[in-house]
């Protein structure tokens, strides 16, 4: 923009100082003229008063005669036709002009040049601060903003660093931010690695020191130790899964498969669990429906969901499990009689290690973030519905294309 507006000045500014030069080269021509006409009207005056007989006719013809006149005839009175000027005044006015016209063209380089020193120092005064900008930047220093409205290649410059500061200031907000969720994610799984693993040791000195323990009670410990390893297990299994999905490793194989085939295989994954409260699973359906998916990440994003609700179920009671179609949207429906989820805690029910009021005690608070971050990589979103003492419901719905 500096350029073009330095550009259009230079122009504007050649245009009035050539006019200029063509008003001063008009005025200096009409007084030529009128100096050549008066001395001529006195010379006809002249030849009339001393030749009455003359015709008018005649001086008229002379005047516009295109004969070339001898240039030794004045020369007798000091006047040399091809250098200098039979009136005297004219050559005079012709000095003044030159003159003026010399102060003219002066004037207009001197002009052209301030303007073209201003441009430059404008422009070394935009480098500089661009450079100082960047030496900012280098020192981690992104609070600095030289966003600009105009147009031209510098502002341009100024613009893109700009874009590249806010870009930086993210970043490092982030980074800040992930330090933080990290520190507060490790305190989490110590946390809850530190409570099974504290019971573990407890039973195994148990076993380890009370050589007379009843073969019941060890039978009990072993099996409650085995429950613990299977809970670090799956615990260690989610923080992995959901580790991929933060560094965006994760990548789905979709194929066409049944519906009812992926909510198949999460109730094997759940059975031992179901029978073990003697819950009852009921699948209504459409068994030719299919949604096109990872089997494999689905299955594990529902296997979660069910545990979830198993969890928080009573025992003899059931969970209900509705899939259909619609026109956009494929979805899945699990319904528990469960002891449900308090208003406070059903907004985060999807964060890591979340764990409300009426979690369970083998609960680690990581499945539902895992199945919410399955389902929302394959193009679906997952909502609940709870309330207590009647029960929980979550609706997936898969978006179709």
């Amino acid at each position: 923009m500096k350029l073009k507006k330095t550009v259009i000045i230079c122009i504007l500014t050649l245009i009035i100082f050539l006019a200029m030069i063509t008003v001063s080269t008009i005025i200096q021509y009409k007084i030529y003229t009128k100096n050549f006409n008066l001395k001529i009207a006195q010379i006809t005056k002249n030849i009339l008063d001393e030749n009455p007989n003359i015709k008018k006719q005649e001086i008229v013809n002379i005047l516009n005669s295109k004969d070339i006149v001898d240039n030794n005839i004045l020369l007798k009175y000091g006047i040399e036709l091809s250098k200098d000027s039979a009136i005297l005044e004219n050559y005079e006015y012709f000095k003044i002009f030159i003159l003026f016209n010399i102060g003219i063209v002066g004037l207009l380089w001197i002009i052209l040049i301030i303007i073209i020193i201003k441009y430059k120092r404008n422009n070394n005064k935009a480098i500089s601060e661009i450079t100082k900008y960047i030496e900012e930047l280098n020192q981690r220093n992104y609070s600095l903003k030289i966003e600009t409205n105009t147009e031209g290649e510098l502002s341009i410059l100024r613009n893109e660093i700009y874009k590249i500061t806010v870009m930086l200031k993210e970043i490092a907000e982030n980074s800040k931010q992930d330090k933080i969720n990290l520190k507060d994610s490790l305190s989490d799984i110590s946390h809850q690695l530190r409570t099974p693993l504290t019971s573990i040791n407890i039973m195994l000195d148990n076993i380890l020191e009370n050589n007379k323990m009843e073969e019941v009670t060890r039978i009990d410990f072993l099996k409650d130790i085995k429950r613990e390893i299977v809970n670090i297990n799956f615990f260690i299994e989610a923080i992995l899964k959901l580790s991929k999905f933060d560094a965006n490793t994760i990548t789905f194989i979709k194929k066409e498969v049944y519906i009812k085939d992926i909510i198949n295989e999460a109730i094997k994954n759940v059975e031992a669990l179901s029978d073990l409260k003697n819950v009852e699973i009921v699948i209504n359906g459409d068994s030719n429906l299919k949604l096109e998916c990872d089997l494999k990440w689905q299955v594990e994003a529902i296997t979660n969901i069910l545990k979830n609700g198993i969890e928080h179920s009573r025992d003899y009671s059931r969970i209900i499990i509705n899939f259909e179609e619609y026109n956009v949207y494929s979805q899945i429906e699990i319904i528990d009689e469960g002891y449900g989820i308090d208003k406070e805690d059903l907004p985060h029910i999807f964060k890591r290690f979340y764990q409300g009021k009426n979690s369970s005690g083998n609960s680690i608070g990581i499945g539902l973030a895992l199945s919410k971050s399955i389902i929302e990589n394959s193009d679906g979103y997952i909502e609940v519905e709870s309330e207590i003492n009647i029960g929980t419901k979550f609706v997936i719905k898969y978006v179709k294309y």
